[in-house]
């Protein structure tokens, strides 16, 4: 099974609305994808979730109720692929999931390719207080958890301008209209699991990087607990899988 996806299905670079913080655009059709990685990237998750639990897997206690209900909201949402059955789920790679409210975070990541985090208004300011994060791009879950989107982005040089405007446009987010955006950079290393510490020096790898790693990061409302959950697809390529027109345009390849 091939854990990359064959294609890119949005040019995210030549549209300032997707690339720059905090641009972001209504969803239009469904805010859950599968793609032709799943049956992969689901195996891959699964072995993540059992060697690397503490890593991969936090919820503050107050969270639960939020975590319940983006579990609802999410198995009220399945795209075509999936099949209820009952109690149980039949996913598009086969497998049959029992989801359970006692595991509410487990339970979405035995279902969506997806990377979950629950983001909460705690003393005036959005904070995470649950996320399965089986995918980082360059961070880690137990740095960030139970902290603000300003601590949360630290290391970011171009969040601090546009901070303000961020907090604003989470709070004006909507139940049932999902915003999403996207980013994307160069990779040397296709692994999807790529955490890294913020005191950590950052040694740019030798070469030219060979894959591009790209996020579609969906944020919707949930209308009980108020909570804001933000959901990251991950695409990892080969940069020759790209078409043309977006090697022609991509700014992060070296040729």
């Amino acid at each position: 099974m091939d854990i990359l996806q064959k294609h890119l299905p949005f040019t995210p670079w030549s549209d300032p609305a997707l690339a720059r913080l905090p641009g972001m655009r209504p969803v239009e059709g469904d805010w859950l994808i599968v793609d032709e990685a799943y049956a992969a990237q689901m195996a891959h998750k699964t072995r993540l979730i059992k060697a690397r639990r503490p890593q991969v897997l936090a919820l503050d206690p107050a969270a639960e109720t939020a975590a319940r209900e983006a579990l609802e909201v999410v198995l009220g949402a399945l795209p075509a692929g999936f099949e209820r059955q009952g109690d149980a789920v039949r996913c598009p790679d086969g497998r049959v999931v029992v989801p359970t409210c006692d595991a509410p975070l487990e339970s979405l990541g035995a279902l969506i390719q997806e990377d979950v985090v629950v983001l909460q208004k705690r003393e005036g300011a959005f904070v995470l207080t649950g996320a399965l994060l089986c995918f980082p791009a360059a961070w880690t879950l137990a740095e960030k958890f139970m902290q603000p989107l300003e601590a949360i982005h630290r290391p970011v040089s171009s969040y601090a301008p546009v901070a303000a405007r961020v907090e604003r446009m989470f709070e004006r987010v909507r139940v049932g209209q999902p915003l999403w955006r996207a980013n994307a950079l160069m990779y040397h290393d296709a692994e999807l699991y790529q955490p890294h510490s913020e005191t950590a020096p950052r040694i740019p790898p030798k070469g030219t990087p060979r894959y591009l790693r790209a996020e579609r990061q969906t944020i919707l409302r949930l209308p009980r607990t108020d909570a804001l959950v933000f959901l990251v697809h991950t695409y990892v390529l080969p940069f020759d899988r790209l078409t043309s027109e977006q090697q022609a345009s991509c700014p992060f390849h070296q040729a």
